[in-house]
């Protein structure tokens, strides 16, 4: 088995690696470049920051939510204590057509501000990053491409990697050569593939299948959070808590309300000043809850008190989490560009930009190569090494199983084209 045929082999899983997602991948680079900034949008397009007035008392919780609820004629289904004192309380209503309004108010004086609906403008460009807005299939969607960016990573590396004098960061040529764009592709692949390569994995957490397994697994074996009651947590509930403890719920409880302003205190006397979301309980005996806005995955925090009572039934934080679960939250809180403050950030970005340029290359590095006039795809290595490349890639697939599943699709579609039209 010589290294050309190895090579090619490599090359041609990873040219139709590209073809299968490239689109998908462009679409997930745009709105996870955009999402990364979040905040800044949405103070941007909604009254989120206010005047700050030291020394002003603000309302009680009640009060905000008593004055959303009148105006709105709406159940209000959470409350939201900002980080900042500069910025607009939140407290979101459900309709009756099920459909979450969040209203932007002012904690001083109970000024409504404004309101969002349905989650705004990020929550769409969020949907669109997953591919929610298609249900079940395109989350599905998400999981075969996130595996197939794996793999375009690995196969890039090893065809860029520095050997026999050709260097793996260099750019060469004039712009209307084939050199130009093939190393234009080359080096922003070789220097963007860690990034790329830890964004795809750190996304697999979301998707239903390896993910939702993973999320199992992590309960099943108490790595991820303390024991709790089975008891599922319902929307908004569900949504707000840490990642690994979406397997859980809460203990219910005997009928009756301490109150929303009480929980407040309660939070306030176990460390929660600010930073917060109360979720009112949905239904009698459902137990309040109290979760911290996550900025750094260690921020985690989830206090299940009891709506009738008082008693805190459980205080989660990240200490009690295990060693599978705080790799996970790490993942997410890094993915979304948190972690480690601006810095992490901008390293997240600069891979959503190297991804979308790579994007834009690889059908002009495409165009470039076709020959006489055809556009092809690069020549089969018949043999060992064919055969070993992909032995290699199914057993990537095996650790994703719905592109294991895909990878096997398209080999069974190229042995059929090759039956119909010899390579």
């Amino acid at each position: 088995m010589t290294d050309g045929a190895f090579y090619r082999a490599m090359m041609r899983w990873h040219f139709y690696a590209g073809i299968i997602v490239l689109p998908i991948l462009a679409l997930m680079a745009v709105t996870g470049a955009l999402y990364l900034y979040k905040p800044e949008m949405e103070a941007f397009l909604y009254p989120v920051e206010i005047a700050a007035k030291p020394g002003v008392p603000m309302l009680p919780p009640a009060r905000l939510i008593a004055a959303v609820e009148q105006a709105s004629g709406e159940q209000a289904t959470q409350i939201t204590h900002p980080a900042s004192p500069s910025q607009s309380w939140r407290v979101t209503t459900k309709g009756a057509d099920g459909v979450a309004t969040v209203h932007f108010v002012d904690p001083h004086d109970g000024r409504l501000l404004g309101v969002m609906q349905g989650g705004g403008l990020m929550k769409t460009i969020k949907d669109l990053h997953s591919l929610a807005l298609t249900g079940a299939v395109g989350n599905r969607l998400v999981e075969v491409v996130a595996g197939w960016a794996i793999l375009l990573c690995i196969t890039g590396l090893y065809l860029r990697w520095p050997r026999r004098g050709q260097p793996a960061i260099a750019i060469r040529g004039g712009v209307k050569g084939r050199l130009f764009w093939r190393d234009l592709h080359g080096t922003l692949g070789f220097l963007s593939a860690g990034v790329i390569l830890f964004l795809a994995i750190t996304g697999m957490p979301w998707t239903d299948v390896w993910g939702g397994g993973l999320r199992a697994v992590v309960a099943a074996n108490d790595w991820g959070r303390p024991k709790m009651a089975v008891i599922p947590w319902t929307a908004p509930a569900k949504d707000a808590l840490p990642w690994t403890l979406r397997e859980g719920g809460a203990t219910p409880g005997a009928a009756g309300d301490i109150g929303v302003d009480a929980v407040a205190d309660i939070a306030a006397k176990r460390g929660l000043a600010d930073g917060y979301q109360i979720i009112l309980p949905a239904s009698p005996g459902a137990a309040y809850l109290v979760v911290t806005l996550v900025t750094r995955a260690d921020d985690s925090r989830a206090i299940t008190i009891d709506a009738a009572s008082g008693a805190v039934v459980q205080d989660m934080d990240w200490r009690m989490f295990g060693p599978g679960a705080k790799a996970v939250e790490w993942g997410i809180a890094t993915h979304q560009g948190q972690q480690y403050g601006e810095v992490n950030r901008l390293l997240m970005l600069a891979g959503c930009v190297c991804l979308l340029a790579l994007c834009l290359t690889a059908p002009v590095l495409w165009w470039k190569r076709r020959k006489q006039g055809r556009l092809t795809a690069p020549p089969r290595a018949i043999g060992r090494a064919e055969r070993v490349v992909v032995a290699t890639m199914l057993l990537l697939g095996a650790l994703f199983p719905l592109t294991g599943l895909s990878m096997i699709v398209a080999l069974a579609g190229e042995w059929l084209f090759g039956k119909i039209r010899p390579a």
